[in-house]
């Protein structure tokens, strides 16, 4: 790749509701941003899509209403452990659906604390500016005081939710009480009550709508089991949601109903093992779903021990698709209650878990807006954290957390390393065309490759077929890695063997897939192609790789920079030339402070209208990615005496310093060169080939031996108390 070109670049049903702690993010963009997305949306087909919505609400209401008389049923109970259900729709074969909130963090477990401005990544994210929704069993309540103004009650209701606002408080909290801080917490948050989730979040995903989190679900304990990992009407109408807003992704929670005994007839094993256990929007194509899991995270960031924990619910999916996607920790989770201004609880279950997922993704958006100026797509920022979440025990995914645990630090160094080590490409695959790029891998290195899309809404809906196969999937995309005539192929599970290890095959069923090299070494071709007709003729893919080695370009600290020549106006200093390499050199007056600033790809930069008896320092970096630099190299110091040999140092106080005057004889040599200069015991040496690399180099001691060298031009520099000085030689 040429270094320069780096630089150019969610039947109605009656819904015993569940909530999952989920998290919502939205909106939080400037104006500007928010018509950049809005401008790449149909907004005719959302519209009519919010009005298909609308009509079939008004039905489902009325036929609620009616149902719930004649059976002498409550729209909404409430538990004394604060659960809430509620009638909230009515599926295609006239099963009420009750909607649930389910409870049973966030920052340090999801890594993005690391993000924080003290955190070990020190990149100053907080969520300010930006927006998450939050639908669940009514509005937050939004004076609390870990919200600020940042709590928004979208519905106008007099009426709290106590779910809903544990739930916020994981996504926002401003750490008032320091254990109870949000992931994002100074994200602003808009709150609603789930009565007409779907309509709502249409209109806000076609206003540039980022992320929604959804903490509920359908309950368990209410429905024949056919419905259990199915995809059914409300499956595909989230779908067809965020494929018309492809900006726009749902987190929703797994669920905690692991041992609950509900589903008489899973897809695979008995019913107390707990698999087939989904419902709704949570066996959708396009969102996330979140598993919640235990965990222990050191200081660092890196994850020491994880199980799935034992309230969550699992997959797979009937279809065989690779459902929970992630998990994060949802156990005892401090956060903000609606008792008081100032309460607080702990939470355990998939609610929980949820928020602190949705969090980190919304602090990964702005991440990459600040690095890019841009948003990413949903199915770009979905498949960055499956590609970057930690893996559990078995390598690949399984149907008990998915992926593994969210990993934002490793997410976010995956963004910082775009065009060095990693490679993030948004690109579009015509009808019967194909995708393909070719990489070097990093010695030693995985080789990890992810294609993700926003599937167009799946075109078949179970009616009432117990564990029905039938994919969902409708543009089936591949992804396949080759070299020396060898195919890598991406992982896949089986439903049929649910608890089995994941295996590598043609995945005809998800659309994320990922191919793993373990040690790869070399040039590697990847290929994007598809199956079959593609629905619209075409379809918009991301390709995410880490382990490749995009650039030459070096993030070692570099040599400091050495005088090469003066003049009576200036100096002209060099340093070791390194292939597709930007180099960036800081220069200033002793006194000032202010570092002015010079980028350049060449070796040597002149410094001119320097002024007589002052001393100057210069130091310099590497730039690899416009951003990604390595550290500033030591200080060159040096006074300007206007003359063509000016007294310069390192570091070391200029009252002692002497000229370094230095030559070489014999030269042209063959077997050794001698240094004719007034040296300190100390005194060291380096020998540059003209390619700018270091051949040879250590103590001065008597001559110096070339004769095992390659014949050519050298240049030989010598570092003292008194600088650094180069002079060239020639090896016959």
């Amino acid at each position: 790749m040429d270094s320069k070109a780096l630089f150019g670049k969610i039947t109605l049903v009656f819904l015993a509701v569940q909530v999952f702690f989920l998290s919502f993010d939205a909106n939080g963009q400037s104006k500007a941003l928010k018509s950049q997305i809005k401008a790449h949306y149909d907004q005719e087909k959302i519209r009519s899509l919010i009005a298909r919505f609308e009509r079939e609400n008004t039905i489902n209401q009325q036929r609620m209403a009616q149902i719930a008389n004649k059976k002498d049923w409550q729209m909404t109970e409430k538990a004394l452990d604060g659960t809430v259900v509620a009638l909230r729709d009515i599926g295609t074969d006239g099963t009420p659906l009750f909607y649930t909130t389910l409870m049973d963090p966030t920052s340090k477990v999801s890594r993005a604390n690391t993000l924080y401005q003290d955190g070990l990544l020190g990149l100053q994210l907080d969520g300010k500016g930006m927006e998450v929704g939050v639908w669940d069993a009514g509005p937050a309540r939004t004076t609390h005081q870990e919200f600020d103004t940042r709590a928004i009650n979208a519905d106008g209701s007099e009426a709290v939710s106590s779910h809903a606002t544990l739930v916020t408080g994981t996504l926002i909290s401003s750490g008032v009480k320091e254990k109870a801080k949000g992931v994002a917490y100074a994200a602003r948050a808009v709150t609603h009550d789930w009565t007409r989730d779907k309509i709502e979040v249409a209109e806000a995903a076609a206003n540039g709508l980022l992320l929604s989190n959804h903490s509920y679900g359908i309950a368990t304990d209410r429905v024949p089991d056919w419905y259990f990992g199915s995809y059914i009407k409300v499956s595909q109408d989230w779908d067809d949601i965020m494929y018309n807003a492809p900006y726009y992704l749902m987190v929703a929670a797994a669920g905690n109903a692991q041992h609950s005994y509900d589903n008489e007839s899973p897809n695979y094993g008995k019913t107390q093992d707990g698999f087939d256990l989904l419902l709704g929007f949570t066996t959708s194509k396009n969102g996330i779903t979140v598993a919640g899991a235990n965990t222990r995270i050191d200081n660092k960031g890196e994850l020491r021990a994880a199980s799935v924990a034992t309230y969550s619910s699992f997959g797979p999916v009937d279809d065989g698709r690779v459902k929970p996607d992630l998990a994060g920790d949802g156990t005892a989770i401090f956060s903000t209650t609606s008792n008081t201004n100032a309460s607080y609880a702990s939470s355990t279950g998939t609610s929980m878990a949820t928020p602190g997922v949705t969090g980190a993704l919304l602090l990964l958006q702005e991440y990459h807006e600040e690095l890019f100026g841009t948003f990413m797509r949903a199915a770009t920022l979905k498949g960055l954290a499956l590609h970057t979440a930690d893996d559990i025990a078995a390598p690949g995914p399984d149907y008990k957390m998915g992926w593994g645990i969210i990993n934002t630090k490793k997410a976010a160094e995956v963004l910082a390393q775009r065009d060095y080590s990693t490679l993030i490409s948004e690109e579009h695959l015509l009808q019967g065309e194909s995708y393909s790029v070719t990489v070097k891998a990093q010695k030693g290195e995985k080789l990890m490759a992810s294609l993700s899309w926003t599937d167009p809404k799946g075109t078949y809906t179970n009616r009432g077929e117990l564990n029905a196969t039938t994919a969902a999937l409708t543009n089936d995309l591949d992804i396949r890695i080759t070299k020396d005539g060898k195919e890598y192929l991406p992982w896949k599970l089986n439903p049929a063997k649910a608890d089995a290890k994941a295996k590598h095959g043609d995945n005809r069923v998800d659309p994320y897939e990922r191919i793993e090299i373990d040690n790869a070494e070399g040039e590697y071709t990847i290929t994007i192609s598809h199956k079959g007709m593609l629905a619209h003729a075409s379809q918009d893919f991301s390709l995410l790789v880490s382990g490749a080695s995009l650039s030459l370009c070096t993030t070692d600290t570099p040599e400091e920079p050495v005088l090469v020549s003066a003049s009576p106006t200036g100096v002209t200093v060099g340093w070791e030339a390194l292939e597709e390499t930007l180099f960036e050199l800081a220069y200033r007056e002793q006194e000032s402070n202010t570092w002015q600033m010079a980028t350049l790809w060449e070796d040597e930069m002149e410094l001119s209208d320097l002024q007589l008896g002052k001393v100057y320092e210069v130091r310099l970096r590497t730039v690899c990615t416009e951003n990604l630099a390595s550290p500033f190299s030591e200080t060159l110091q040096f006074r300007f005496d206007g003359s063509s040999t000016p007294a310069w140092s390192n570091n070391q106080p200029l009252s002692y310093q002497q000229e370094l005057q230095l030559s070489v004889y014999p030269n042209p040599t063959t077997a050794q060169i001698n240094i004719e200069a007034s040296l300190s015991p100390d005194a060291m040496y380096s020998i540059v080939a003209t390619s700018g690399n270091i051949v040879k180099k250590g103590k001065i001691n008597g001559a110096i031996q070339v004769a095992d060298m390659a014949s050519g031009l050298y240049v030989l520099v010598v570092q003292d108390y008194s600088g650094k000085k180069m002079t060239k030689f020639y090896k016959n």
